[in-house]
């Protein structure tokens, strides 16, 4: 199952919502994660912290993150801590991951570096 959330900021973010065979949601990014796309991201994320057993943000087309996505991100962890599900990131580039270290999210949210690694930890 794919839903195709579209562009936050046409050009600038796509979000891609789907749903592995074991109800897993997988949270597809590609562009920038930046204060224009932040809130549809944070729909996106908490709808699948809501419904699913676990979420992976794959990060793999992801260039650019700001505080505003971090800020996302945080909230998401919070929501699915409250829930009791796990919440994971995957597959950042360089520039994101160094972001991600920089404010200690991959302290708090498991970081890792590829969608396949997040689905099976």
């Amino acid at each position: 199952m794919a839903d195709i959330e579209g562009a936050a900021v046409p050009e600038r973010l796509l979000i891609t919502r789907t749903t592995t065979g074991d109800g897993v949601g997988l949270v597809i990014l590609a562009g920038e994660v930046d204060l224009d796309g932040s809130s549809q991201l944070r729909d996106v994320l908490l709808a699948s912290v809501e419904s699913a057993p676990g979420t992976v943000v794959d990060f793999g087309e992801v260039g650019f993150l700001d505080s505003s996505g971090i800020n996302v991100l945080i909230s998401a962890h919070r929501a699915a801590e409250a829930r009791g599900v796990w919440l994971r990131l995957a597959a950042p580039r360089d520039a994101v991951e160094r972001v991600l270290r920089l404010v200690g999210v991959d302290a708090l949210i498991p970081c890792y570096p590829s969608v396949e690694q997040a689905l099976t930890a």
